[in-house]
């Protein structure tokens, strides 16, 4: 018999499963509430998978891959991952998206600010000009 067929569930999970769920969540700026909901789980099952020993079943494995906009492949680790994001900026493009589904004059209100708090700390664009608006 085959040792794998003799290995328990637990010890046959891909080795930093649970990490490699956390930080591709992460890079995408998502809580683990936001993963569940993505994907049709509660946050605590997000919580679980991300435990090391732990792995989900492969339909679930589809769901959160899609969710989380990677392949099933990059999700097990059998494939490296083609797009790293830091998850300061992911955090950053996920707040800008938001901004997007403002009205129009709040949008122009938060370019304002931002055109302005970019100003005084110096950081226009490369000839001098405010960047953006």
């Amino acid at each position: 018999m085959k040792r794998c067929l003799r290995l328990g569930m637990k010890q046959r999970a891909l080795k930093g499963f649970g990490k490699r769920l956390a930080g591709i969540r992460r890079s995408r700026g998502m809580t683990q509430a936001e993963l569940g909901d993505a994907s049709g789980v509660s946050n605590r099952v997000i919580a679980y998978y991300e435990k090391d020993g732990s792995q989900p079943p492969g339909a679930m494995l589809v769901d959160l891959a899609n969710a989380l906009g990677v392949t099933t492949d990059e999700l097990l680790g059998v494939k490296a991952r083609k797009h790293k994001t830091d998850p300061k900026a992911a955090r950053l493009v996920k707040r800008l998206q938001r901004i997007e589904r403002l009205p129009a004059a709040d949008q122009r209100a938060v370019l304002k600010f931002l055109g302005a708090l970019l100003e005084s700390k110096g950081l226009t664009g490369e000839n001098g000009a405010q960047t953006g608006a």
